[in-house]
């Protein structure tokens, strides 16, 4: 069974149990729809401008063009790696404190 799905349902549960989670569970559920597109956008978007970046700085003819190509190149480097892992987190983030959020509500019996 997919782990997202067990989550979700152990997410359900208590937000049977818990007016917390009655009001957490759709955001629950809108977050972990929207960071795996979000990733692969990220990685599309910025796979594309390194490439431009890249062409750009092949092109450039002058030292002080190619230092500030290779410089934006390295910036757009560094800012697409940092967000990709930045979503990567979310993702494993929220299920993370999916886990611990249902582990936290006291059964009912």
């Amino acid at each position: 069974m997919n782990m997202n799905l067990i989550l979700l349902t152990a997410s359900t549960t208590a937000a049977a149990s818990s007016p917390f989670g009655a009001v957490a569970d759709p955001i629950i559920k809108l977050i972990d729809s929207a960071v795996t597109p979000a990733i692969l956008l990220v990685a599309a978007l910025g796979a594309i401008y390194c490439v431009m970046l890249g062409a750009k700085l092949a092109k450039a003819e002058e030292p002080q063009d190619q230092q500030k190509a290779k410089q934006a190149l390295k910036n757009a480097i560094i800012g697409f790696v940092l967000i990709f892992v930045l979503l990567v987190a979310l993702k494993i983030g929220v299920s993370q404190m999916t886990t611990w959020y249902t582990n936290s509500i006291p059964t009912a019996k």
